[in-house]
């Protein structure tokens, strides 16, 4: 398959799959987030790490406000990412305890103070996506932010997307540029 045939399949996937988030019914969206926060929490890799990133959900994503908070209850010190104006480019700050937030460059909250932490001090990093397969792909919004992020990671660095069962596919289009994650939980 050609590059531009690809690159329409993601948009025909992403269009399909944005609406879906947007109108699941938010009792669901809850259930389901509960069920992914539970079998986040058993595995050994969340179980280990010390300094987790998790992404702020947004436009229907599998929240995470309740993850964040629980795992801060558990002693984990939590990162978010924070994008940088007119850069396609994501680095890890704390999130301190009522921290404000702010809505960033792509309408995503991030801390209003950015206190930044060097990627080799996180230990797992929680990853969005709009679709995934059975191989660990993901497929983004389409800027290639969380791409770039995790290539940049040292190896030992594991990331893990969380999804609803309906983003979950056999497979996705991909090129050489997607980044392929540790692990998907999905409910």
């Amino acid at each position: 398959m050609k590059l531009q045939e690809v690159e329409l399949t993601k948009k025909r996937f992403r269009s399909k799959i944005l609406l879906r988030l947007k109108t699941q019914k938010e009792d669901n969206r809850e259930r389901k987030s509960q069920v992914i926060k539970n079998k986040l929490f058993r595995t050994q890799l969340f179980k280990q790490a010390k300094i987790v990133m998790f992404y702020i959900a947004f436009d229907g994503e599998v929240n995470t406000k309740e993850m964040i908070q629980e795992a801060k209850k558990r002693g984990k010190i939590i990162a978010v990412p924070v994008c940088r104006e007119n850069k396609i480019y994501i680095r890890p700050c704390l999130l301190k305890d009522r921290a404000k937030l702010v809505r960033g460059p792509y309408g995503v909250h991030e801390p209003a103070v950015k206190r930044a932490i060097k990627l080799e001090d996180l230990d797992l990093v929680i990853v969005p996506g709009v679709a995934f397969d059975r191989k660990n792909n993901r497929l983004g919004r389409g800027k290639g932010c969380y791409d770039r992020f995790l290539q940049r990671l040292p190896k030992r660095i594991k990331s893990i997307g969380l999804a609803y069962d309906f983003q979950i596919f056999p497979n996705i289009p991909v090129t050489k540029t997607d980044w392929k994650l540790n692990r998907v939980i999905f409910a």
